[in-house]
């Protein structure tokens, strides 16, 4: 090998990493850019509802006796004046059940299903093929949201991002599972993850500015022909200078049920714990996706002479991203002390900490409005990483995949459809009342049932005598005779991430299981590891 290209061969791993997030960060920007263009796209496309805005940077709103979003009618909007110098306009304002539909719907429900059937060819077919597809698909899908002329085209078009988008996450997880190893997939895993902050918090600046920009006369388009041809440019070189790993196998065991058989899925998913936690996991997600969606429009309808995008994207990404992995640390600290239950109480204080600050962050004026979504947006995004960390831990090895794909589908169709209902209730009590209700309130609201979800897990067991003196002088016997308080992933788990944080847990090497199923001291076969994990 030429000698200045073995040296580059030393950083393909970080190649891969860096493509692969970059593709994840384009993708998550092109489902969250129609937050911020929806406006200027509602103008074009005529969608959505009509209100009084206000449309003269001439004068602050503290210096205007009426608000213009306080007027309900066209002819009232306009009549408004200071000195003689109208300062409203009757207009589209970007919102209105056909935004909603746009935002949440049409892009959940395919990326859902799509996801499931990602998942399963993802563990037949080429990886890096599949995910050069699929990246091309939701480029093109962007790109062409650019060009658009009907509001249909546009609804289209966001069905086919999500389906090519579905299986960016599972496919890319896979093979970084099998590229880096076991010291390094957590950092990894947790860079990776952060293409979903990042594709947001760079959607209000792009949004906004390129926007204002006006480049070639063309306006919010120009997001998006951007945006896909960018992420046209990373499917070509996913497809030719990525190649697809050898896959890495761990070891399968079934555990069975007190009558001696193998846990079903049926029997997971219907247990009190594992119901109350998705009831949880999807309300909480409902309230974040209510503010992804209408963040950008909630502060311009309301703060109108006030600049927000850059603050905005600073508390996304920032702030955001530090509250992940503190929540998996905080959570990874105690478990050891309180079990599993440790979990959902960290889930429980820390919702219950952000929905004060929330409901300021709706409620004060830009300022304080900021500096609360701040506090907020720390505590309140520690809950991804920590919700798939308990569920791995409950659910037997066998169904654990099956659960986290009936989980998501549950949790994203839940979640990601509630907000559909803000615009109505918005009619009834205002939009900054609806916003608090489906935002702030929901973030009550699960603090609530994570709480409840905590008394209904069991917390670390304690080991008796018998079990002590077994562990001292049977150490192999562990797996048989102590008492479970979760189910012990941990040994197969190793090589699969959580979809936030990317934490694995390494069990004792005395209770490692080759892939034969017989404990490793018995096993003269290698350990090999890697499997693909969910995507949120």
């Amino acid at each position: 090998m030429i000698p200045i290209l073995e040296k580059l061969s030393g950083f393909y791993s970080s190649y891969v990493l860096g493509i692969l997030t970059i593709g994840y960060i384009l993708g998550e920007l092109g489902h969250y850019l129609i937050g911020v263009t929806s406006k200027q796209t509602a103008i074009e496309l005529d969608y959505g509802d009509h209100a009084c805005q206000q449309n003269s940077s001439l004068f602050t709103r503290h210096e205007l006796v009426t608000q213009c979003a306080d007027v309900k009618n066209e002819t009232s909007c306009y009549a408004l004046d200071m000195n003689g110098t109208g300062y409203c306009e009757w207009n589209y304002n970007g919102l209105g059940i056909d935004y909603q539909i746009l935002a949440g719907p049409t892009f959940i429900l395919v990326f859902t299903i799509a996801g499931v059937f990602m998942g399963f060819a993802a563990d037949k077919y080429n990886r890096v093929k599949m995910l050069t597809v699929c990246t091309i698909i939701f480029g093109i899908a962007i790109l062409l949201q650019g060009t658009v002329k009907e509001y249909w085209h546009l609804v289209l078009l966001r069905m086919v991002m999500a389906a090519g988008e579905s299986g960016c996450n599972p496919l890319a997880t896979g093979i970084m599972s099998d590229i880096f190893p076991e010291n390094k997939r957590a950092l990894v895993m947790a860079i990776f993850n952060w293409g979903i902050y990042g594709g947001y918090g760079i959607a209000f600046p792009v949004g906004r500015y390129i926007t204002k920009l006006n480049f070639f006369d063309m306006g919010w388009r120009v997001c998006y022909l951007g945006a896909g041809i960018l992420t046209i440019i990373v499917a070509g070189l996913t497809g030719t200078t990525l190649r697809e790993p050898e896959r890495k196998s761990i070891g399968e065991g079934d555990r069975t049920s007190a009558s001696g058989k193998p846990v079903t899925l049926w029997q997971v998913i219907k247990s009190p714990a594992m119901i109350m936690l998705m009831i949880a996991a999807s309300i909480r997600h409902s309230g974040g996706m209510t503010f992804a969606y209408n963040a950008d429009l909630y502060y311009n309808t309301y703060f109108p002479d006030v600049d927000l995008g850059w603050w905005l994207f600073a508390v996304t990404i920032g702030i955001g991203s530090v509250g992940v992995v503190v929540g998996g640390i905080v959570s990874d600290k105690i478990v050891a002390k309180m079990g599993i239950r440790s979990r959902a109480f960290v889930l429980a204080v820390s919702q219950l900490i952000a929905t004060l600050p929330a409901f300021g962050s709706v409620y004060f004026e830009p300022l304080w409005a900021m500096i609360t979504l701040g506090l907020s947006y720390f505590f309140a995004e520690m809950w991804f990483g920590i919700v798939f960390a308990i569920v791995v831990e409950i659910v037997p090895l066998r169904v654990r995949s099956s659960t986290i794909g009936v989980f998501l589908f549950v949790m994203n169709n839940i979640g990601g459809n509630l907000p559909i209902l803000v615009d109505p209730v918005a009619k009834v009590i205002g939009y900054r009342g609806s916003i608090m209700i489906f935002y702030a309130g929901f973030y009550g609201v699960s603090s609530i049932l994570f709480l409840i979800t905590c008394f209904l897990l069991e917390g670390k067991a304690k080991p008796n005598a018998t079990e002590q003196e077994s562990q001292k002088t049977h150490p192999d016997a562990v797996l048989n005779a102590r008492q479970m308080h979760g189910h012990d992933n941990s040994v197969f788990s190793v090589d699969e991430s959580l979809p936030s944080n990317g934490r694995p847990v390494q069990l004792p090497q005395h209770l490692q299981m080759s892939s034969n199923g017989y404990e490793k001291s018995q096993s003269t076969q290698p350990r090999h590891n890697g499997a693909e994990s969910s995507r949120l």
